[in-house]
């Protein structure tokens, strides 16, 4: 998968999230599953994929990412009922 991702971690439903940008997003997923990223992620247990959104180019990416990163918990919410209303795990669509 080329381009640029902005994605939601999620520890459980309605659970801690956290929001992030890669360049690869499988790469990157798995570096929180197995605690490689040290910090929120790691302290929190949160590594359930459930929002992906691509970008072409890095400058739009970290924009939504930096939006996103100051939006209220409620519209995060919204965003992934929205796209993703049972919260399945994400990472392994995008790594078939």
């Amino acid at each position: 998968m080329d381009g640029y991702y902005v994605y939601i971690l999620a520890s459980r439903r309605n659970g801690t999230l956290y929001v992030g940008v890669t360049n690869d997003i499988a790469r990157r997923v798995m570096e929180h599953r197995t605690g490689a990223v040290g910090g929120f992620t790691k302290k929190y247990g949160v590594g359930v994929l459930v929002h992906i959104e691509r970008y072409a180019e890095i400058e739009e990416a970290r924009a939504r990412e930096r939006a996103m990163k100051k939006w209220r918990r409620a519209w995060k919410l919204e965003l992934i009922e929205k796209n993703n209303p049972s919260w399945a795990d994400l990472y392994d669509q995008i790594n078939a």
